[in-house]
């Protein structure tokens, strides 16, 4: 008889993010985990004694993936207006997961300027400033603006399914870069 597999708690998190991802986050429960697994639910209760628990684990995996996938431009791209796109490309590959980070009320954060504030916005921060040139209280505000933005767009994309228009979007993307580079800059000078 061949041994058992054991089912890890990092198994049960690769699971709860697949039930997240085919059936959104409400769908996530020792059940529908167990299913994916194709083991009974008491591995994933061993591993996580809440639901809740297991929740908040696969937000902070899905979190990560979304941190690397919007730092990962293209070759030759604007590497801001390159984040931006992958932000929205995000909502139009992965909407459920998107839904979970940004709709589920997991997110760690209360608050945007908490958000902007938090380690996983280091290097988007760092990028922005080396290439604008402002400082990092103007990068901020200029980050903020620009991602409203594209929030607005991929959660409008996420959720009523409308079409994916890349050219139309990073236009309008690179004009609210523009325009709040501008207005910061101006700021600056006064």
């Amino acid at each position: 008889m061949p041994p058992k597999t054991r089912v890890t708690a990092e198994m049960v998190v690769r699971a709860a993010v697949e039930v997240v991802r085919q059936s959104g986050f409400e769908a996530v429960n020792a059940r529908t985990v167990s299913g994916q697994l194709h083991c009974s639910t008491q591995p994933v209760m061993y591993h996580f004694s809440t639901i809740e628990n297991l929740k908040r684990a696969a937000y902070r995996q899905v979190d990560r993936r979304h941190s690397e996938y919007m730092m990962n431009t293209p070759p030759g791209q604007d590497p801001i207006l390159g984040i931006g796109m992958n932000y929205i490309r995000f909502a139009v590959e992965e909407p459920q997961l998107f839904r979970f980070l940004f709709q589920s009320g997991y997110a760690e954060e209360k608050s945007l300027l908490e958000m902007v504030d938090s380690e996983e916005l280091v290097p988007v921060l760092a990028a922005m400033q080396k290439g604008t040139g402002l400082s990092m209280q103007k990068t901020k505000n200029v980050f903020i603006t620009v991602a409203l933005f594209a929030h607005g767009y991929a959660s409008i994309i996420a959720n009523n399914h409308l079409e994916f228009d890349e050219k139309l979007i990073a236009e309008h993307l690179e004009r609210t870069w523009n325009g709040a580079v501008l207005a910061a800059a101006q700021e600056e000078i006064s």
